[in-house]
């Protein structure tokens, strides 16, 4: 059995095989939908230029470029770098209406989008830190 919900992701591990990838925050976050606390993350105030990727597989998703700081405990970007690096599909958990973003290529849960971003995209995606990694230019 796979972890990326039947859908056709181009990374599709087992769970155990995920377990032995990430470590159990990783796991937690990226394969369980998990969060991480706000204000923790180690790329909340982090603003070196680079390309931040997936933890799960190093697919690129964000350019330093696009970050900014919307003082939601979160690292937040407003747009990613591909249109192809990203799937986003409703979620209703938690009794509220929001926008998950998943990696493309293995179906991380990465966090959510909202339209209230600052900048003329207007969005603001809302990515825990504990599902990127990040690679300096």
């Amino acid at each position: 059995m796979t972890s990326n919900n039947g859908e056709n992701f181009e990374i599709r591990l087992s769970e155990e095989e995920w377990k032995k990838r990430l470590t159990p925050e990783e796991f937690y976050i990226l394969r369980q939908k998990g969060t991480e606390r706000p204000f923790t993350g180690k790329f909340y105030k982090h603003f070196e230029p680079g390309i931040y990727v997936c933890k799960g597989c190093g697919n690129e998703l964000f350019s330093s470029e696009s970050k900014f700081d919307s003082h939601c405990g979160w690292p937040s970007y407003d747009r990613t770098i591909s249109s192809q690096s990203i799937v986003e599909k409703p979620d209703y958990s938690h009794g509220m209406i929001r926008t998950e973003v998943l990696c493309a290529k293995c179906g991380g849960h990465l966090g959510h989008v909202f339209d209230d971003g600052p900048t003329e995209t207007g969005l603001r995606y809302c990515i825990n830190s504990v599902a990127i990694d990040f690679k300096k230019k």
